[in-house]
């Protein structure tokens, strides 16, 4: 494992995917010809303008929705965060509780909590030992008050597909001849694996992210049904119908139409493969590291994702020995070098902090091989068996955290 990598083996797709070459290729003459700002008048900006309408158009048929209905934003973070506070804040004369589960993105829990602040009312839905939210504990939070709920299509972390469409459907239920809350889901681990169109999801509000579809970083949308009154939070200009000020990137715009077109027509193949490399994976680490444990939901989970803890050894250690191989991973919590608080999700799911420290994750992509995958795990089993003959009691000292429980 020492000396110069040889070959870089990419698997945190969940956290960002290298640009297509279909996608550089449309948007390189649109960084060097089409610099115009599209609320411009003169031709170069009518230009400019007529481009970026090309591509709302386009993600909108990937969508299958209406241009007009499609807000460009900086990416997924934004997008959520749109979706949380421009909404409640349009639509506060109307009640002022909001549903959010508790393995949400931190966009939205953030969000959540920054509503909270303003006098808002927030119920965190909690989620089962697989990760998914149960209908009626959905069914009993709601109440007259709630304008608003947020769930994830699939969990960023462990891979769980949430049942949006049977929430949408509850939804439609309960609330039959009154004003029913808007439902928003974070699909942006979603788009390129699972169906996408909101009107068939049920859904009102959409988040997707051009970074994870091999798209261009730095851009993202918002879906937002005609007739949803939403507030801008970011003002200074009147772009985007009013709904977000900024003036928008052209190249970034056509990039992400590009990727986006290529993550729907491409899912069932993509989505296929992936499953039987992920489930191959997932068979030799159990092999190679019998004591693994495998987070999220048996079958109810995306294609590449694989979320995995090593008992009584620690994520960052596996993560540094696997990134030396070649190998490049996610610790699949929320622990960096100056943030010791482990994962909400997995908290959420009921692990113990012994575990949860060392949990890696593993989110496979369209170069991904099964030879890359039995190196990975081949390297981990090694890695594992090293770190525990080093350490003759587990890793995490619970007074760490003692402050924290």
């Amino acid at each position: 494992m020492s000396g110069a990598i040889k070959k870089t083996i990419y698997l945190d797709h969940a956290a960002t995917t290298p640009l297509s070459q279909e996608v550089y290729e449309v948007m390189l003459p649109q960084l060097r010809e089409n610099y115009g700002n599209p609320s411009s008048i003169h031709h170069t900006g009518r230009r400019a303008f007529d481009t970026l309408q090309v591509a709302r158009a386009s993600l909108a048929t990937s969508l299958a929705v209406r241009p007009q209905e499609i807000i460009f934003t900086s990416g997924g973070t934004e997008s959520d965060n749109l979706a949380l506070l421009g909404f409640a804040r349009a639509n506060l004369e109307h009640g002022n509780h909001i549903i959010v589960s508790t393995i949400e993105h931190s966009a939205v829990l953030e969000a959540a909590h920054r509503l909270e602040t303003e006098g808002f009312r927030v119920t965190y839905l909690p989620v089962d030992e697989t990760g998914l939210v149960q209908l009626i504990e959905l069914g009993n939070a709601l109440t007259d008050e709630t304008i608003l709920v947020s769930i994830m299509y699939a969990n960023n972390e462990i891979g769980t597909i949430e049942p949006i469409a049977d929430i949408a459907k509850l939804l439609a239920e309960r609330y039959p001849s009154e004003r029913k809350p808007i439902l928003h889901t974070d699909a942006c681990q979603a788009a390129g694996f699972l169906p996408i169109t909101p009107n068939q999801l049920g859904v009102d509000a959409m988040t997707i992210n051009s970074a994870k579809i091999y798209g261009p970083k730095g851009i993202g949308l918002l879906y937002v049904k005609d007739g949803i009154a939403i507030l801008p939070t970011t003002v200074g200009g009147h772009q985007e119908l009013g709904r977000r000020a900024g003036t928008e990137n052209i190249a970034l715009a056509i990039g992400f139409a590009k990727a986006l077109e290529k993550a729907v027509t491409e899912m069932a193949v993509t989505s296929s493969r992936l499953t039987v490399l992920r489930d191959h994976f997932l068979a030799t680490l159990h092999e190679l590291i019998p004591t693994i444990i495998v987070n999220g939901h048996p079958t109810k989970r995306l294609p590449n994702n694989i979320h995995v803890c090593v008992p009584d050894v620690e994520g960052e250690a596996m993560l540094l020995m696997l990134d030396e191989a070649g190998i490049c991973a996610a610790t699949g919590s929320a622990c960096n070098a100056t943030d010791l608080l482990p994962s909400h999700v997995l908290r959420a799911i009921g692990r113990d902090e012994n575990i949860i420290h060392g949990s890696l994750r593993f989110s496979l992509g369209k170069d991904t091989t099964v030879e890359d995958l039995d190196y990975t795990a081949e390297t981990l089993a090694t890695v594992v068996s090293r770190l525990q003959k080093l350490s003759a009691t587990p890793f995490i000292n619970q007074s760490l955290y003692a402050k924290r429980t």
